[in-house]
């Protein structure tokens, strides 16, 4: 697939879930947030049935996001029956890497061939004041079970203010270097003032070359991750929609007041 500005469309992002076992202060507000009723949220089968027909239409890179995709019940057997479509050449998850230790393996058995793991900072303190809740422990625990297990490249995700040269992001650096792991640094964004910038080390931010779609964990294909578009899956079918969102893809992105990222996965 190609959109008006002849970028090839062949990524989609799967949001598997509105739902997080963490509250980080970028993503929620203190007071936390309304999640979506569970007869919105998209079932398994009408998951696969749009993966299968973006797969249909050029789409060969999946990564599925949340929220917390590891919270979703019977996740296993998704990530399963997703790489059973053939035509998916990259599979991969975006993951908070706070269950990846008793996940890791049951993973790469079911057929996901990597992960993204978010680590903010090295520090157990500033890793509990960002996250609210979270406990650094159980991160590093996961990270050493993604690569026990062969989750490969491990790459971690470090949101950072203004630079990669920031206290916290050095720390990540470094113990990324240390381990073999990949780096990415993500600049902090605001949906609503349609603030972002490229990220460091990887390939989103990078409007001229956008090769993805995202589906959210209610059904709508969204073109543009700073755009308020968004396409039903259950109003207009798959095919339909991913056609729509292809076609209404903007050439840059600008706001959007209609998601946040922890319903749509960054």
């Amino acid at each position: 697939m190609y959109d008006h500005f002849n970028r090839k469309i062949n990524y989609l992002r799967v949001s598997v879930t509105d739902r997080c076992n963490l509250r980080c202060v970028y993503c929620m507000p203190p007071e936390g947030v309304k999640l979506m009723h569970h007869d919105d949220i998209l079932r398994f089968h009408e998951i696969l049935e749009v993966i299968r027909v973006a797969v249909e239409l050029g789409v060969n890179k999946i990564r599925l996001t949340g929220g917390e995709p590891l919270v979703r019940r019977g996740i296993i057997d998704l990530v399963k029956d997703i790489s059973t479509i053939r035509g998916i050449e990259d599979f991969s998850m975006t993951t908070n890497g706070i269950l990846l230790d008793d996940f890791a393996v049951s993973l790469k058995e079911a057929g996901l061939q990597r992960v993204n793991i978010s680590l903010d900072t090295l520090d157990a303190a500033r890793y509990r004041q960002i996250t609210r809740i979270g406990d650094l422990k159980q991160v590093l625990k996961g990270i050493d079970a993604a690569i026990d297990a062969g989750l490969q490249p491990v790459k971690l995700n470090c949101v950072i203010q203004s630079s990669p040269e920031e206290p916290d992001a050095v720390a990540v650096k470094e113990f990324a270097t240390a381990r073999g792991l990949e780096a990415r640094f993500i600049y902090q964004m605001d949906l609503e003032k349609g603030i972002f910038k490229p990220v460091i080390g990887g390939e989103g931010g990078h409007c001229a070359r956008c090769n993805r779609l995202r589906l959210t964990s209610n059904g709508l294909i969204k073109p543009c991750l700073f755009s308020n578009n968004g396409y039903s899956v259950r109003e207009l079918g798959a095919r339909e929609a991913i056609l729509q969102a292809v076609a209404h893809k903007p050439a840059s992105g600008s706001s959007s007041s209609t998601h946040r990222f922890y319903n749509i996965g960054g």
